[in-house]
């Protein structure tokens, strides 16, 4: 059997030789075209030496260069083996390749000198300076020429083929980058007509072939002038307030726009056309991203056992992402998702290679006996409360699970941290709690009088805390994913009313605020988010229509839907009877708490709970009202009428 074997792979050796690859046939030609080149150049300095002609060469130059000729061959091939010209891409040669046959001919021309001389007889010093001239002409010849041919033959294709007519911003390195990879990509369907920058000095010059015909403030008429169809802006170093401005202008121009994402691509030589993204709506926002002090951070969670509920989440995974970076003692994700957490479970052991002390448990917060598991056998330090519901309609529709997951989520897992030592309680709750008008709304104020209530109730024991803040861009369910999707099928982008208006932030900013409220935090606080001016949901549309490439109402429609259950046409960062005091950040403020009797709350709770755990959906609003006296529902005259239609 094995003979068999043996003689079956001996076969097929024999049937399969060895293949020689295009590239090395292309290195054996130029092999002997270097020969010929590197001879021909010498005798070429023989000949223009004396005159140019062959008769007057003395015998003895003219011997003393053929003897040599075997010699020079060896030591010309093998500097040139070892200096890898015959492994070079010569369709993709730049400096290097140049310096490299330079070099070569610098070091062949020396060792001629010095052989022939030693070996033969001294030749005429012109004869060693035009050889050695010859040389070099002859093999950049051969090897640039390959590539001068291809980008013509490429140049004419491009020109014969339809392109979209691309405006660059930006003429510094990175601009200067991006036009080179885009006229090298054979690929791209981009052809750059115009440059933009605001430096004066540049205005009027060229950057490979193209022009640079003004700054920002000509942004609109060259986009007209040049028939751009998409902005490719390349200014990675700029300041937010710069590229908003940039964004706002380009905008106006209805053209595509793309972004290059930051600085690093550029220190890592990584710019090309495929690192430019579409412009984030985040550089709309009209406030510059809010800073946080990381030493501080990283200062109370180090060596600490850190648990993230809802850990699987938007803001739950970016919290652990995090958090992971601080070096804390172990991170333990708790989520009911198990797909979520696999995903940030394994994104983490890709990160952090082993470096990280993650534990991943799968169980829900309405698990009493779970947590106590969790928490009696982890004992975490610091606890953040991301888990929840957040779905506005859904929840309308479904209160008592909102109540369920939100509310006694919350107080199930805040008792389970007080029982078990926890040092930090920090719950992520929202600014749709305050004057609710919806079930999401009311069930997170509750959460936020729960944590007050804990933290009165237990106070030097554990230190609760919440943390309220807006809209979360890109976030799971929220609107921009949203519109992006009904932008990609061509429309219709629906918005629910025309005067609609909302607080945005994004998830690092969101993240940066929870764990900064826990350097902050001394028991008892709401930390609220200066998130700048509200924006139109309906200006946010017609903005990512336009940044998208399109015309609002004419390439992509835009509908009304009406207000959902439960929706509100603004929120508030504040309630009535709350105020604000200061923080180290500026941005980051406190609201007072508000005062209500604890064992009232704790009295109402056991029914809202008991009447959630009946499915008891008749009832479950108007508890909610007893409880939360700020909780209005909206469309409350509508269901009281459909309720006696229905009766």
């Amino acid at each position: 059997m094995t003979e068999k074997m043996g003689n079956k792979n001996t076969e097929k050796n024999i049937q399969r030789p060895h293949r020689i690859e295009h590239w090395q046939w292309v290195a054996g030609l130029l092999m002997l075209y270097d020969i010929l080149a590197v001879n021909l150049s010498y005798f070429l300095a023989l000949f223009i030496r004396f005159d140019g002609a062959f008769s007057k060469i003395p015998l003895m130059y003219l011997m003393a260069y053929l003897e040599y000729i075997p010699i020079n061959t060896v030591i010309c091939i093998a500097v040139f083996i070892m200096l890898h010209l015959y492994k070079s891409i010569w369709r993709f040669a730049s400096y290097s390749e140049l310096w490299r046959t330079f070099f070569s001919t610098v070091i062949t021309s020396c060792t001629h000198i010095i052989g022939i001389t030693l070996l033969f007889r001294r030749m005429p010093v012109s004869y060693y300076l035009i050889g050695a001239v010859f040389q070099f002409i002859f093999m950049i010849f051969i090897r640039f020429s390959y590539r001068f041919v291809l980008l013509e033959r490429r140049r004419l294709n491009g020109n014969n083929r339809a392109k979209r007519r691309a405006m660059i911003i930006g003429a510094g390195s990175a601009g200067t980058l991006l036009i080179q990879d885009i006229s090298h990509a054979e690929e791209s369907d981009i052809r750059v007509c115009c440059i933009i920058d605001d430096n004066p000095n540049k205005q009027g010059r060229y950057i490979d072939g193209v022009p640079i015909v003004g700054g920002r403030d000509d942004i609109l008429l060259n986009a007209d002038k040049y028939k751009i169809e998409t902005i490719l802006i390349a200014i990675p170093s700029a300041s937010a307030s710069d590229k908003r401005e940039i964004v706002n202008i380009c905008k106006e121009t209805g053209c595509e726009l793309k972004i290059l994402p930051g600085m690093y691509q550029f220190v890592s030589g990584s710019i090309s056309i495929k690192s430019m993204e579409n412009v984030s709506v985040e550089d709309l926002l009209g406030r510059e991203p809010i800073r946080v002090d990381l030493s501080e951070i990283c200062g109370y969670l180090e060596d600490k056992t850190v648990l993230v509920t809802g850990g699987g989440g938007s803001i739950g995974s970016e919290l652990c992402r995090q958090i992971a970076r601080s070096n804390p003692k172990q991170l333990i994700i708790f989520d009911i998702y198990e797909n979520n957490a696999y995903d940030i479970q394994q994104e983490l052991i890709r990160s952090f290679r082993g470096e990280l002390d993650l534990k991943v448990l799968i169980g829900s917060v309405r698990d009493k006996k779970k947590l106590d598991y969790v928490f009696k056998t982890y004992k975490p330090d610091i606890v953040f409360h991301a888990a929840a519901h957040k779905h506005v309609p859904l929840m309308e529709d479904s209160p008592c699970e909102a109540i369920k997951n939100n509310s006694m989520g919350t107080y199930y897992t805040a008792l389970a941290a007080v029982k078990h030592k926890t040092k930090k309680f920090v719950l992520i709750s929202t600014d749709k709690a305050v004057n609710p008008t919806n079930v999401m709304g009311a069930s997170k104020r509750l959460c936020e009088m729960i944590v007050q209530s804990m933290n009165k109730t237990y106070e030097g024991k554990t230190e609760f805390v919440a943390v309220r803040f807006g809209n979360v861009l890109g976030s799971n369910g929220s609107v921009i994913p949203l519109f992006k999707k009904q932008i990609e099928h061509g429309g219709p982008v629906t918005v629910t009313h025309p005067e609609i208006i909302r607080y945005f932030m994004t998830i690092p900013e969101a993240v940066s605020l929870v764990l900064q409220a826990g350097v902050y935090a001394k028991g008892g606080e709401v930390f609220i988010l200066d998130m700048g001016e509200p924006m139109k949901i309906d200006t946010l549309a017609r903005n990512l229509i336009k940044l998208s490439g399109f015309k609002p109402d004419v390439d992509i429609p835009i509908i009304y839907s009406g207000l959902r259950p439960g929706e509100k046409l603004y929120e508030e960062k504040l309630m009535d009877s709350e105020g604000l005091q200061r923080t180290p950040n500026d941005l980051i403020h406190i609201a007072h708490p508000l005062d209500f009797d604890r064992d009232t709350l704790v009295a109402q709770a056991k029914e809202l709970f008991s009447a959630a755990e009946k499915n008891d959906e008749e009832n479950i609003r108007e508890l909610i009202k007893e409880m939360v006296h700020t909780y209005h529902p909206d469309n409350e005259d509508e269901m009281l009428s459909e309720k006696k239609k229905e009766a």
